[in-house]
This record gives structure tokens, sequence and C-alpha cells, in this order.
């Protein structure tokens, strides 16, 4: 059994910064690619970070430049560190990662339970 368990979400004033952390345990072999998502009150969850194993990165263009996705393979965790924080950032932020459970396994898309990030004017 896999988990994905977030940390860091809250509170922050808009220009303000915050990190979030994701980490994965259980039955693990390899981890492909992690991501995070977000859903705000009312809309779609939506793309906004991706690391692959390789180190190659992706962003969504709202939070682009502002946003850096990193990970730690030794302790299987994503990070996500976000500044010049806007209001428009609130939501609920998921992390998302692709787990081999053995070798010669498929991966397997595995969530977290979401953290709240609120950015306030």
């Amino acid at each position: 059994q896999v988990q994905l368990v977030e940390f860091g979400g809250g509170l922050v004033q808009a220009g303000g910064s915050l990190t979030l952390s994701c980490e994965a345990s259980g039955t693990i072999f390899s981890i492909n690619a992690m991501g995070w998502y977000r859903q705000a009150p009312g809309k779609q969850r939506e793309f906004v970070a991706v690391i692959r194993d390789g180190g190659t990165t992706d962003y969504a263009d709202s939070v682009k430049a502002r946003f850096t996705i990193s990970r730690d393979d030794a302790k299987n965790t994503v990070y996500l560190q976000m500044n010049s924080l806007k209001p428009e950032d609130t939501a609920v932020y998921y992390c998302n990662a692709a787990i081999r459970y053995y070798s010669g396994n498929r991966f397997n898309s595995h969530w977290g339970q979401g953290t709240q990030v609120t950015v306030s004017s």
C-alpha cells in the first residue's frame, strides 16, 4: 500500500511565499513523474507542475517563473516552492505520483489528500 502525504499549506499574504512538500511511503520500487495539481472552489482540478525521474519539469503558464518544483528521490519527496503568491493561487493543492510497486510492474497513479493554500489580498 502506498500513501502520499502533503505538508506546508496555510494562509499567506499576496506576494508572499510557501513551500509544499509531499512524501510517498509504502511499497515503492521506483517513482516516475511526481506532480502538483490544484482545485479552487467551484473549479475543476488543474495541472500546476510536474517533475520526471530524469529531472525534466513542466509548469502551467499561470505559475511559470513563480513556482519551482523539485524532488528528493532518497526521501521519495516532491516539493513546490511558491513565490510571489496571488489571491488566484488560492486552492487545495494535491500531489500526484506515478509509482511502481516492484520491478516490472506498471506505474500506478496515486494522489495525496490535499493541502489548503489561501492567499489573502
